[in-house]
């Protein structure tokens, strides 16, 4: 098991199936949790996980920025994303607005609020989740899902390159086909097809606790089928 008893990390998507198991599994290794979501599904995840701060927060809202400069963490961890598919040609503006909104600006306000911390003390980890389409540029019917998520990869990759001489690295999860969460399971999906939520966890724990000379900077975690 991995032991990150000397790490503070912000879980973003706080009571998600994705952010449940990974939280679970930083619980088991020993590390102090900052809780960031909305709502209910924060709630249960707050009544769940001990957390030295719950933030209950809109992360494509600009304003979280500064609420996020207060909490002091060693590691960010951005689980919020949105899916969704439609014909190229029927796409639209909204379409597009949301998934950008969702999957990248939620990134980019996540990251400006912690950073500045994480460049003072000269260490830290920004992990954003993109997505197996993302990995292969392709997908039918999901062009702006895809260029939604190669974004989050591509901007992760990117400060990684800019701030590893200050300290400051990036990993990209690409979980490389659908998660095993209930509504997946709604649509019809065969679970042995499906990636299990606690198996990628496992794979971010075990991320977080390599040493600085042994940074993992993109994974790709597959199902078994």
């Amino acid at each position: 098991m991995a032991n990150l008893s000397s790490s503070t990390i912000m879980l973003t998507g706080a009571g998600g199936a994705l952010a449940t198991a990974i939280a679970q599994e930083l619980d088991d290794a020993g590390a102090q949790i900052v809780l960031v979501g909305r709502g209910e599904s924060l709630e249960r995840a707050a009544d769940r996980f001990p957390a030295t701060e719950v933030l209950d927060l809109d992360l494509t809202d600009p304003a979280s920025i500064d609420r996020l400069r207060k909490v002091k963490v060693d590691t960010l961890i951005h689980t919020v994303g949105a899916f969704s598919t439609q014909d190229a040609q029927k796409a639209t503006p909204d379409d597009l607005r949301h998934l950008f909104d969702t999957n990248m600006t939620s990134l980019f306000n996540a990251v400006q609020g912690v950073l500045p911390h994480m460049i003072r003390q000269k260490d830290g980890i920004v992990m954003g989740v993109s997505a197996g389409q993302a990995a292969r540029l392709s997908g039918p019917k999901a062009a702006l899902y895809t260029a939604s998520k190669a974004a989050v990869a591509a901007y992760i990759l990117s400060l990684h390159d800019e701030l590893k001489g200050k300290g400051v690295r990036g990993c990209v999860l690409y979980p490389m086909g659908a998660i095993d969460t209930p509504s997946n399971r709604d649509a019809g999906l065969a679970w042995e097809a499906m990636i299990d939520p606690r198996g990628l966890a496992k794979s971010v724990a075990h991320t977080l606790s390599r040493p600085d000379r042994a940074h993992i900077t993109e994974l790709k975690v597959y199902p078994d089928a």
